[in-house]
């Protein structure tokens, strides 16, 4: 399982030692497990949506929805959209801390009650989030090792910290899932919103007024 701070696995004793070539085959299998994790989501045609925040991200105030998710469900309602009308959508979280859950569960009502494009959003998507543990339900299982590779292996031409050269066949197989829609945007009508957005300031546009111009690369 991915442990949130950079590395998967729990520590285990064994009964018995391993050699260095145990420990090779046993890395080899885990690297072929991820390969053909992923090989079966292209094959099931599954889509990836990912918001990649700098850690330095200025944030914004907590009665506001950080801009990483509404990012999120922008395009997962474009998808959504573009599939209508036999779709719908629902959010999934694996479950935080109850402090934290009914900040995010109030933050995600005022967006989707209050604000036009929340209500928009809300014809496609589900407002109310469910929460699983994530040891229990394979899909976030799934998200973790996906958002691993991303933190890890995958980069965009505006993105400076360098990738694990190890992780690169992983990074192209998760960006052969992102989702491509097409918008009319700012007068061109064939604007490509693809389904990762590189954030670097998660503040509204109110606060971003008050410290400095935001950042963010639609890919």
């Amino acid at each position: 399982m991915y442990n949130g701070n950079g590395g998967f696995g729990t520590s285990v004793s064994l009964p018995f030692s391993i050699s260095g070539r145990g420990i090779s085959a046993l890395a080899q299998s885990k690297l072929l497990y991820v390969e053909e994790a992923l090989e079966i989501c292209s094959r099931y045609r599954c889509k990836v949506f990912a918001s990649i925040v700098e850690k330095s991200a200025p944030k914004p105030a907590e009665n506001y929805l950080r801009k990483d998710y509404a990012y999120l469900f922008e395009r997962f309602f474009y998808y959504l959209d573009d599939l209508r009308p036999e779709s719908i959508g629902i959010v999934v979280f694996d479950e935080l801390e109850k402090t934290q859950s009914h900040l995010l569960v109030g933050q995600m009502d005022r967006y989707f009650k209050e604000t036009a494009t929340g209500r928009h959003r809300s014809s496609l998507l589900i407002p109310e989030p469910f929460f699983v543990h994530s040891d229990l339900t394979t899909g976030i299982q799934l998200a973790d090792l996906i958002c691993y590779v991303i933190s890890w292996g995958f980069r965009l031409p505006s993105m400076t910290l360098p990738a694990r050269a190890e992780l690169s066949p992983f990074a192209n197989q998760i960006a052969q899932l992102r989702n491509r829609s097409v918008r009319d945007v700012d007068g061109n009508p064939s604007f490509q919103i693809w389904s990762f957005a590189y954030i670097q300031d998660l503040r509204t546009q109110g606060e971003r007024a008050e410290g400095g111009p935001e950042i963010e690369k639609r890919q």
